[in-house]
């Protein structure tokens, strides 16, 4: 059967989520969480979801010979990342000194403690866990019907600091404005939870059923 999304288990998040949430937006569709390269090859879109340790991560992907092919599909075909999915695609993170999957140039850094302290003076927690508010800062096909300034779910203690400016499609604000969303051709890739996010992240998800990967 012809897979229309695939959702790379690699062990790391609640991916039934993400899969119900995709299932609400395209009940025509077939979506397909797997642990299966060859599947993901076959799938004309990629959702790369995550939570947990970069380390974890990293392990768990060689662990089930998944890298290739999620390199491979975030080169060929409508790619989105989530969380840890987002965090993955570039060169090395800060959590455990962890190299990444270097599809992208750029680190993942942990919230500075000297930095953490809101306008008032009040300590701000890590991890960053919440609602908080989405700057679109480029035009892009998925924010079809989203509101700048939209609120969006987070859970991270790291952010993405992307060496190539230009791929930065949204930021947040927590105390400094961190990079929260990138997009670089076929990839589209967020900080935070769309399963999680209500109205609006089941808008940015039916955005990526629709969406053919360009700009």
């Amino acid at each position: 059967m012809k897979i229309d999304i695939a959702v790379v288990d690699y062990g790391m998040g609640n991916l039934r989520s993400v899969s119900k949430a995709l299932e609400h937006v395209a009940p025509h569709l077939n979506i397909v969480v797997t642990d299966q390269a060859e599947q993901i090859h076959a799938a004309d879109k990629v959702v790369f979801p995550g939570q947990g340790a970069m380390p974890d991560c990293m392990r768990e992907l060689e662990l089930r010979q998944l890298k290739q092919a999620v390199i491979q599909a975030s080169k060929q075909k409508p790619f989105l990342g989530i969380c840890i999915g987002l965090q993955l695609l570039f060169e090395h993170s800060q959590e455990g000194d962890a190299q990444g999957l270097a599809i992208l140039p750029g680190q993942v850094k942990k919230f500075p403690a000297a930095r953490m302290h809101d306008a008032a003076g009040n300590k701000l927690k890590v991890p960053h866990m919440g609602w908080n508010q989405v700057y679109q800062t480029r035009q892009h096909p998925m924010w079809q019907d989203i509101e700048d300034g939209e609120r969006f779910y987070y859970v991270h203690s790291y952010y993405v600091e992307p060496q190539q400016t230009s791929i930065i499609a949204g930021v947040s604000e927590y105390p400094d404005k961190f990079t929260s969303v990138i997009a670089c051709e076929n990839i589209f890739a967020v900080q935070f939870h769309p399963e999680k996010s209500q109205h609006a992240g089941l808008q940015l998800l039916k955005n990526f059923v629709a969406w053919d990967g360009t700009i």
